[in-house]
Formats: C-alpha cells, structure tokens, sequence
C-alpha cells in the first residue's frame, strides 16, 4: 500500500534512538519519544515539495500528527505548520 499525503501535509517516520547510560539501556517507556523523523513522502503543495524532499530528516512539534500503521510500519501524517526544522 503507498500513502500521498494531500496539500501541505508530509508523511514521516519517527526516528528511534537508543539511550544508554553506563551499561544500563533506558527502556522506551521511561524517556521521550524522539521529535525527530525521516520524511517518506511530501504533499501536493508545490511550495512545501521545494523546502521539503523525501529521505529529509525533520523536527516536529511534540503532540503533531495522526499516527497511522502501515503494513506493520507505523507513520506520522505531519501539517506543514508542525514541522519546525531540517536536519543536515
């Protein structure tokens, strides 16, 4: 199944990031999920195509997005307004 996001909408991925202290692994549970997310796909506004490409790493606002399962992948349908910068 492919997912298009329409309008100013960007499809993502959340990147996760293991902690580790010492030799203890903080469990998932116990730290914030990351705002941090790989871009799968980008919406039909043709502005937002040019600010934003697809294998783009972004950062998004922390409560932004309707989750959404995939094909046992889970994904984020983020608005333009939500993402806050690209990481280089």
């Amino acid at each position: 199944m492919k997912i298009n996001p329409l309008d100013d909408r960007v499809l993502v991925e959340q990147v996760e990031e293991e902690s580790k202290v010492g030799s203890i692994i903080i469990p998932d549970t116990a730290k914030e999920k990351p705002r941090m997310a790989k871009v799968i796909a980008v919406g039909t506004d043709e502005e937002l195509k040019e600010l934003i490409k697809v294998g783009d790493t972004v950062l998004f606002s922390k409560y932004s997005g309707d989750e959404i399962k995939v094909d046992g992948h889970e994904y984020l349908i983020i608005q333009r307004s939500d993402i806050l910068a690209t990481v280089k």
